[in-house]
């Protein structure tokens, strides 16, 4: 996203409400009028781990999918403005769609392309290589500060090309070129 790459990567957390429901649409929240989707390359955790090196972290999971991190940007840039957390505007219900998942032995997960397309226009369009942390990485970092359980699901980070939706858009992740999700918004 043409961001400077921090020193460590950034986390949030999303609780599970947060998770829409599959064959849903996503609603726009009222709250907010500034909703932008982000997609993202999902890690399913498969078994419990703390404190894990980066050169064992490819044990920790079997599958890899595909999903969209919504943000109320508006209430974002709000908190951040005021230095706090930015739950309200990452976390809220049905900011996170989660795609199917595939072994991850279908794939080269080092150079892994995936694709949103909005409305029939692709709108962002990404590959592992670029990531600013490998997934190994991720995982190593994510459980020095919390214990990852069996069916916890990671969220990658997210290319250049996020934008806003508004009612009536259709979006549509693609992982390799299968689809691994299509929604509306309303």
């Amino acid at each position: 996203m043409a961001n400077e790459r921090p020193e460590h990567p950034v986390v949030f957390l999303k609780p599970d409400s947060a998770i829409l429901p599959r064959k849903n649409p996503f609603f726009i929240p009222p709250f907010s009028d500034d909703i932008h989707f982000e997609v993202e390359v999902l890690v399913k955790i498969n078994k419990v781990g703390k404190h894990i090196s980066e050169k064992f972290a490819f044990k920790y999971y079997d599958e890899i999918g595909l999903g969209i991190d919504f943000t109320a940007r508006d209430v974002q840039a709000k908190c951040k403005e005021k230095g706090l957390p930015w739950e309200k505007a990452k976390a809220f219900d049905g900011s996170a769609v989660v795609g199917e998942f595939y072994p991850k032995e279908a794939f080269e997960l080092e150079n892994l392309k995936f694709q949103l397309i909005k409305n029939g226009v692709l709108v962002q369009d990404g590959n592992t290589k670029e990531m600013l942390w490998k997934i190994d990485a991720l995982i190593s970092y994510v459980s020095q500060y919390f214990t990852l359980k069996k069916g916890d699901i990671i969220f990658t980070g997210t290319p250049a090309g996020v934008g806003r939706v508004v009612e009536n858009d259709v979006l549509v992740g693609t992982i390799e070129g299968k689809e691994a999700f299509n929604i509306r918004v309303k």
